[in-house]
């Protein structure tokens, strides 16, 4: 069928999968929701009509699903997350609601390429790195997995930034991600809250003695509630991101304007709007932490609110919340919500002070991410005092009753009293929101096995000891769907051609594929697709550098949050080294090899933007060099999902490098060992638990553990590495010298002088044995069948690594929340307070 042709039949709404009603429901929403016809709609309206005509198919799953969770007062888990690095919607959409081919089809007949619409979609980009897009997966997984569920946090206008790269650096650029808008939202204007800020608290008692606290005169912003259908993989459910938006409770003072000062007219407006236009704001100034803090209470505050309102929808009394309600903190940030969930469940509803403790800490849960000091988020009392007055009483009473508790179980221990505070009193007073999140919730989790044993052991281990079993580990995992469905389709068509597709929704179906590992059709099978992913990937490159890459040689990445701890420096020392060594050694012989490097640095962080200047200089300088046929180096801007899903299929080396016990567990990792790429990294985060799973004979495994790096770093001199070691004194000369900055020959002094002065992540400790390690890849690689041998075993026994496996774990050991069935019959259900 052309697409003349349809417009000569208007569509209606219709709701059937086959090609025929996709056409009719797309051509319906090009006339009635966009008013264009075949002479007027753009390449952009028409991705907007599909996206609209997909979503018809979730709505009516999405309502069904709410409705059921009402009708049955199940509980709910409610996912609390600063971020989600959401992607793409509509190809992922497509293949869970299983109408991927008809649509396909569908298109095809009216002359349009499905996957070129699927480009004009702009990422989601509400996040910066690996938690948002756990958050993503994790939303992805509680669907699958048929667990009813909410995800909150922020509809951030700009998202976190888009970096360009210009002057051989990085420059930010606001992230326009709704410019056109995103039809995969509903405005819930109805659904608003009032947030308070600033004013003053006044103490008082009631008559039975209790001590109360009046909030007053404060400022007043009003979130509203924009919904995303999350959608499940085969099955009907459709749970729901809900993310709020600030706005002004007045937005518009008509005396101001009258009079002439338009400023001010509208000026409430734009303060309160600041809440929601950008993931972390800078904090190298007051008025960007104070923002930031701002935007951790509101969508909190919004997101308590609404959690309250629905559950008191079926219930009259808050005496069973715990039982229907499981509040999930997702790393620090929303840590908020134990003083929130008090304040409201004290001054508005009026409970004692111990049943509304016990109802809190028996519905909060917390993760904990990260072992930096930096992640462990500490804001000043004074600022707390300023901005939140009401809730830093309620902290304090949160901490005068949890060391009574302590002293009374550590009795004359005051070291263990000040290191267990939530106040820290160490120069500035703080508060400890990592803490206060332990204090209030009955679980506490890390997300790898190290990460878990680190955190329990070294930095929380008083409050383990106080609350052994509190204390639990989940081991992060991915989307098998979002990262091999649709990042890597040749593959999922190959894998599904020879065992079915079970392994979609039961990633440990696919050890059936070990057995092939030894196939030499399938590993022929296996090589073709990884060569067609490359070669995908070569035209990406081309497009966004410029720069034409081989697809013959191995395609080595690390794509990732730019941060001195995942030692981007390490890999671009090598790269340098291995540079030098091809030039002045006619016997050295390296296979060819493409350096890939992408991620952003956060703006205000000067050596991981000094970072990505130093690799972009090395790549320009190597790269232009005309004797050099063996190493290429890009830099790929912009690092996103989207980005993603392009390169980690094509990938054959992955770094994952960070210094032992510094990260969590990482997720990279294990997007790429499902695509087939072997892994060169340190014994860290979830790297440790791949070993154990893929074997230690493939993977490449190098460098010092946690233990070795904590004792060195007592006694650590980097420059004693630099002098015993020609080849990395070398590298680091070069790069001091001016090299490869000549018109600026003093540029990477700073980070030069780092290196050789503190090293704080021990890059030069690791260069021998990281070089060690380069070389056992380069030697396996040229053995093209143990090479792909070992890339399949990767894939085949990579299926602990499923965020539906991490979440079944949360739900059978943290929130106890019963998977349900969604059917799609019975519509009569009336519920009109259930959303």
């Amino acid at each position: 069928m052309r697409r003349a042709e349809l417009f000569k039949h208007w569509g209606t709404f219709d709701k059937g999968l086959d090609s025929k009603s996709i056409q009719r429901s797309f051509a319906a929403h090009l006339e009635y929701s966009l008013a264009r016809d075949q002479y007027t709609a753009k390449s952009l309206d028409l991705y907007h009509s599909l996206a609209l005509s997909v979503r018809d198919r979730l709505v009516e799953r999405w309502i069904r699903t709410q409705q059921m969770y009402y009708d049955r007062d199940v509980k709910m888990v409610y996912y609390l997350s600063s971020e989600y690095l959401m992607g793409k919607f509509l190809i992922n959409s497509l293949i869970n609601l299983d109408m991927y081919e008809e649509t396909r089809k569908a298109m095809q007949e009216l002359n349009i390429d499905l996957n070129e619409l699927a480009e004009l979609e702009a990422d989601a980009g509400l996040g910066h790195g690996g938690l948002g897009r756990l958050a993503a997966c994790f939303m992805d997984s509680l669907a699958a997995m048929e667990i009813p569920a909410y995800g909150y946090g922020i509809r951030y206008e700009f998202g976190i930034f888009d970096q360009i790269i210009r002057n051989l650096g990085q420059v930010e650029l606001p992230e326009t991600w709704l410019k056109h808008g995103n039809p995969w939202e509903i405005p819930r204007t109805d659904r608003r809250y009032t947030v308070r800020f600033y004013g003053r608290v006044r103490e008082t008692h009631t008559d039975d003695g209790w001590r109360r606290y009046e909030w007053l005169d404060a400022q007043e912003i009003i979130g509203i509630a924009y919904d995303i259908p999350i959608d499940g993989y085969d099955n009907n459910t459709v749970n729901t991101l809900r993310l709020w938006s600030a706005r002004a409770p007045k937005e518009f003072d008509l005396q101001y304007f009258q009079h002439g000062d338009y400023y001010r007219a509208v000026e409430d407006k734009y303060i309160s709007e600041n809440i929601s236009k950008v993931l972390y704001p800078s904090e190298d100034i007051y008025q960007g932490r104070e923002l930031r803090l701002k935007q951790q209470y509101f969508f909190v505050s919004c997101s308590i609110q609404d959690i309250v309102r629905r559950y008191l929808t079926n219930h009259e009394s808050l005496e069973a919340f715990p039982e229907k309600v499981a509040i999930h903190i997702n790393e620090t940030n929303p840590s908020l919500a134990i003083p929130e969930l008090m304040r409201i469940l004290v001054d508005e509803h009026g409970l004692d002070w111990e049943t509304a403790w016990e109802i809190t800490t028996r519905s909060c849960s917390y993760t904990n991410h990260t072992l930096l000091t930096e992640g462990l988020e500490q804001w000043p009392v004074s600022m707390f005092e300023q901005l939140l007055p009401y809730h830093l009483q309620i902290i304090y009473e949160i901490n005068q009753r949890f060391l009574d508790g302590v002293s009374a179980q550590y009795p004359g221990d005051v070291e263990r009293l000040r290191r267990m505070s939530l106040i820290g009193e160490e120069g500035e007073k703080r508060i400890r929101m990592a803490q206060l999140a332990i204090v209030g919730s009955h679980s506490v989790n890390g997300v790898s096995e190290i990460h878990t044993r680190l955190f329990r052991e070294k930095i929380f281990n008083d409050f383990n000891d106080m609350f052994p079993e509190r204390f639990n580990n989940k081991t992060n995992g991915i989307s098998p769907r979002r990262w091999m469905f649709v990042a890597n389709p040749g593959l999922a068509g190959l894998i599904t051609k020879r065992i079915g597709r079970d392994w979609v929704k039961d990633l440990s179906r696919l050890g059936e594929i070990e057995p092939l590992a030894n196939d030499a059709e399938f590993q022929e099978q296996f090589n073709a697709v990884k060569q067609e992913n490359k070669e995908r990937l070569v035209k990406v490159v081309g497009e966004l550098t410029g720069f034409t890459i081989d697809p013959r040689s191995i395609f080595d990445a690390q794509v990732k949050r730019i941060h001195e701890y995942k030692r981007q420096l390490l890999n671009i020392l090598h790269v340098i080294h291995c540079w030098q060594r091809s030039k002045e050694d006619p016997d050295f012989d390296l296979y060819p090899r493409t350096f890939l490097f992408g991620g952003k640095a956060a703006p205000g962080y000067f050596m991981a933007k000094m970072i990505i200047r130093l690799i972009c200089h090395v790549a320009e300088k190597i790269n232009r060099d005309s004797t050099n046929e063996l190493i290429k180096v890009v830099f790929l801007p912009n690092y996103r999902v989207s980005l993603a899903e392009n390169i980690i299929p094509a990938v054959e080396v992955s770094e994952q490098i960070s210094t032992a016990g510094f990260e969590a567990s990482g997720t990279g990792n294990m997007k790429f060992v499902l695509n087939g790429a072997l892994i060169v990294g340190t014994f860290d985060g979830a790297n440790i638990e791949i070993k154990e799973e893929v074997g230690e004979e493939n993977i490449f495994i190098f460098g010092l553990t946690a233990e070795e790096v904590r004792n060195l770093r007592a006694s650590y001199n980097p420059g004693m590495y630099c002098e015993k070691d020609p080849a990395l004194k070398r590298a680091i000369e070069i790069i001091r010298d001016g090299f490869f900055s000549p018109g600026e020959p003093d540029l990477f002094k700073p980070l030069v002088e780092m290196l050789l002065n503190q090293d704080p992540y021990l890059v030069l400790a690791d260069f021998e044995d990281y070089c060690r390690c380069q070389r056992d890849v380069d030697k396996d690689y040229r053995n093209r069948e143990l090479w792909t041998r070992k890339a399949i075993l990767n894939v085949a026994r990579v299926g602990k690594f499923s965020s539906d496996r991490t979440i079944l774990e949360y739900n059978r050991d943290i929130w106890h929340a019963e998977p349900i069935s969604v059917t799609r019959e019975d519509k009569s259900s009336q519920t009109p307070e259930k959303t």
